[in-house]
Order: C-alpha cells, then structure tokens, then sequence
C-alpha cells in the first residue's frame, strides 16, 4: 500500500457510497492531497466546483461530525506534506508541472506493486476477440496509441475513436462477432458519450476495464474493473503521462496472456525487414 497523501485519501474514501457530488469532492481532494488539509470548507468547495454544505455532508458521509473534525484528521495524517509542497514554490510553472507528472508517475509505480488488477485487466484483453479500444476527445491519443501496438500482437482490435450515432453499431457488430471486453480511456473532462456507451456495453454483456484519472471518475459505476492514474493540472491543458504509461503497462499484460505474441512480433520484424519500413 502507497503511503502518498493521495493514496492514505484514497484509503478514506474506499468503501463508502457517495454521491456524484461526494464523488467530485474526492476526486478534487486526491487531485490536491498535499494541500487539502489545510483548506477550509469554502476553499475546498470552491476548489471542486460544488456548495460549502455539501463539503459538511461529504464529511459526515465519512463518518466525521463535520469538515473541522475531517480536516483536523488530515493534518494528524499527513502533518509534513505542506512544508515538502511549498518548496515547490521555487521552480517556474513549467518547471512545476514536470515534478507535478514525475509525482503521478511515482503514485502509479506505488500502486503497481500489486500486479493482480493488471495482470487481470491483461487476461480479460487477452482472450477478447475482437478487442473494442474506446476513447474520445482528450483520451482519444491514449485509445490510438494502445491500440496501435496492440494490433501487433492481437488478432483483432478496433478503435473507436470517433463518437456519434455509429458508436452502438460497432459495439454491437463487436459483440456479433464474440467481444467478451472492451478497454477504455477516460480523461477529464469526461464526455456524457463515454459515460452513456459504457453503460450500454456493460448492459450488453461485455466486461468493461477502464484507465481513468481516479477511482472516483464518472465512469466508474459503469466499469467492471477500472485501474486509476492521475493526470497532471498544472498547465492550461491536462497532461497524462500516467494514463499512457498505464497503457503501455496494459500492452504487456495483455502481451503476457497471447500465446503467440512473441512469435508475432517476430513475423512483423522479419516483414518490416524485407519491406525496408524503418531506418536504422
């Protein structure tokens, strides 16, 4: 188990029923965790975009009497992380956004020293065919990138990066033709789209593995298993050096449960060879 501020909340948060509005209080938190501590319940609502009473409620749902008792738990939990934080005071914001991804990089390293949801997500991709990869908007590069490299060692994979009114269809046409998984990439900001196909998927019968940016993402209630990675804020638009390496990391589980992806790989270099593909 990680001792990362982000990962002792997430522990927190684990096994309770919160609504979506709980959900988005969390998801900020863990987003924030060296300075949530010490924010007071107005700073934190307006931080997640919601009231100050549901940041009181969102306490009490935690079985605290209220946010002071909640907050004066987090500084008993974690009461050095905001001097390491304000150290980062002295980088410039480009300079602080790399630590912000090399940071979420060290929390998926963490969270990777159990490999069972992997290795299972792996098994689950594995013996799909075809194998459906799903991701628009700001999650569409992760979805090309898996399956770009999955194509390589899978005997079937589709991606479905385009949304609208075709999306069902070639889920459907998926299924038809013995899909039994479908893998999809979900960042922020999470389009109504996903959340609706992946209800629909799930719904048709197909096992849904999920890399988004927290466990407590819109699309968790609709995903069977679902293996976080956060995501950097620090710039005008969201890096994801987590997700894409999550991805990857996905590639070789699933890898690992294809009897015969070593000797594709190998056809596929001995081709390219012959054809001249690439320069040495």
């Amino acid at each position: 188990m990680s001792d990362s501020p982000a990962a002792r909340l997430q522990a927190l948060f684990e096994g309770h029923r919160l609504t979506p509005t709980q959900r988005r209080i969390a998801h900020c938190m863990v987003r924030g965790a060296a300075e949530v501590p010490f924010l007071s319940s107005v700073e934190l609502a307006e931080l997640a975009g919601v009231s100050q009473p549901s940041v009181t409620r969102f306490a009490v749902a935690l079985g605290f009497d209220g946010y002071p008792a909640l907050r004066k738990h987090l500084r008993e939990v974690a009461p050095a992380e905001r001097a390491a934080a304000a150290g980062e005071d002295a980088y410039n914001e480009y300079q602080q956004a790399v630590l912000g991804e090399i940071e979420n990089l060290r929390q998926l390293a963490e969270m990777l020293a159990d490999p069972a949801p992997v290795e299972e997500a792996g098994r689950l991709l594995a013996a799909s065919t075809p194998l459906p990869v799903l991701g628009l908007r700001a999650a569409s590069s992760q979805a090309r990138g898996f399956a770009y490299f999955a194509a390589k060692v899978h005997p079937d994979v589709r991606l479905l990066d385009e949304g609208g009114s075709m999306m069902e269809d070639r889920i459907d046409a998926a299924l038809y033709e013995g899909a039994t998984a479908l893998l999809c990439f979900a960042l922020p900001r999470h389009p109504r789209e996903v959340v609706d196909t992946l209800e629909r998927a799930r719904k048709a019968g197909l096992t849904v593995v999920t890399v988004a940016d927290s466990a407590f993402a819109p699309v968790a209630r609709h995903s069977d298993l679902l293996i976080p990675a956060p995501v950097g804020t620090g710039l005008a638009f969201d890096t994801a050096c987590a997700p894409m390496l999550l991805g990857r990391v996905l590639l070789e589980a699933m890898a690992d449960a294809l009897p015969d992806a070593q000797a594709r790989l190998e056809a596929f270099d001995t081709r390219a060879a012959a054809r001249g593909l690439f320069v040495e």
